[in-house]
């Protein structure tokens, strides 16, 4: 094998190794995973008794390790040389153990696999170059480049994983689809919610002037469950969509919520999407449009999915409110909310 040739597949595969072990220092320190699973062969491993020696997480001697033995290998010279092919003969003594604690655990983690088994790739290839004296290429670039990309492979997992918003694992998945869609530093409300409901009335003249002096931290989704037993809910609920569709949601939300129900036939509806702005030809073609009908629909589904059992239900991040709810619990539910960001 050319030695520039080895040296190349050295960086490379110290490369993999380190991202994933980026990758699994993220899971390890955070409190909830971002990159695996829980209950994933990942999570078997990091709940056993070799996932912290000596208090401290697994991947950080791993990322130590590769880091090493990439920047011994970027140097020439016999020392250099037979302390790269120590560390990597240790480290594939140890992915070999680790990968006994896998087989008696009778579990995989992919990411833990990578890692292992690159490391026993180095440890042969570092044994090699010490018994061939291989050197690095004498290119300076190669060395500076090499040393970049390492530096990169490490800095981007570990900056995505500790950036991304933690989800709690009991939150229903569209919640937490809706959690994750939300700008780092705000807070999501989801609110499932009846128009014509005099609880959701009731709730919402409490939660929205907590809201309005929060507006800034707070990402607010609503999604519409139009009751049957409300004659003119469904309608309230395409009039919402359709101001949202001409970027007045809040402001016609607000309106529905102070307008006489009885009010709001499809004739009503049209006459309060005017009286707000709204371009009339454009309403009436978005309140008849079957996509409207459809994303109602689709709130409903998602309403059920989210083990929803009575309107108002609303959900500040993983925390579920359900039904008629005071002013003191929506402003210390959202505050508690605000903090943990």
């Amino acid at each position: 094998m050319r030695k520039s040739l080895a040296f190349w597949i050295t960086i490379a595969l110290c490369l993999i190794a380190l991202v994933a072990s980026a990758v699994l220092l993220v899971d390890y320190v955070r409190p909830a995973p971002v990159f695996c699973g829980a209950d994933g062969g990942c999570g078997a491993v990091k709940r056993s008794a070799y996932a912290f020696p000596l208090g401290i997480p697994m991947p950080v001697f791993g990322i130590a390790g590769f880091l090493a033995i990439a920047f011994a290998a970027m140097v020439p010279g016999r020392r250099a040389r037979i302390g790269q092919a120590m560390v990597a003969s240790f480290a594939g003594i140890v992915a070999l153990g680790l990968f006994v604690v896998q087989a008696t655990l009778n579990t995989i983690c992919p990411y833990c696999a990578v890692v292992d088994g690159v490391a026993l790739v180095l440890a042969g290839l570092s044994i090699a170059r010490a018994l061939k004296e291989w050197d690095p290429p004498k290119a300076r670039p190669a060395v500076v480049g090499s040393a970049v990309a390492l530096v990169i492979a490490v800095a981007a997992p570990v900056s995505f994983g500790m950036s991304t918003k933690i989800v709690p694992l009991d939150v229903p998945a569209n919640i937490a689809e809706e959690i994750r869609k939300t700008p780092r530093g705000k807070v999501t409300v989801v609110d499932f919610v009846d128009f014509e409901c005099p609880f959701c009335r009731m709730t919402h003249a409490e939660f929205e002037p907590v809201l309005a002096q929060r507006k800034d931290k707070v990402r607010v989704v609503r999604k519409h469950v139009p009751l049957r037993m409300h004659p003119h809910a469904m309608d309230m609920a395409k009039t919402a969509c359709c101001g949202e569709a001409q970027g007045k949601g809040d402001e016609i939300a607000e309106a529905l919520f102070k307008a006489d129900p009885e009010r709001l036939t499809p004739e009503g509806c049209e006459e309060l999407a005017r009286e707000h702005g709204l371009d009339a030809a454009q309403f009436k073609s978005c309140f008849s449009d079957p996509s409207i009908a459809a994303r109602i629909r689709a709130d409903s589904q998602a309403f059920r999915d989210a083990r929803g059992h009575g309107l108002p239900t609303i959900y500040i991040d993983g925390t579920k409110l359900e039904g008629a709810q005071d002013r003191e619990t929506l402003e210390s539910t959202l505050d508690g909310a605000i903090k943990a960001l």
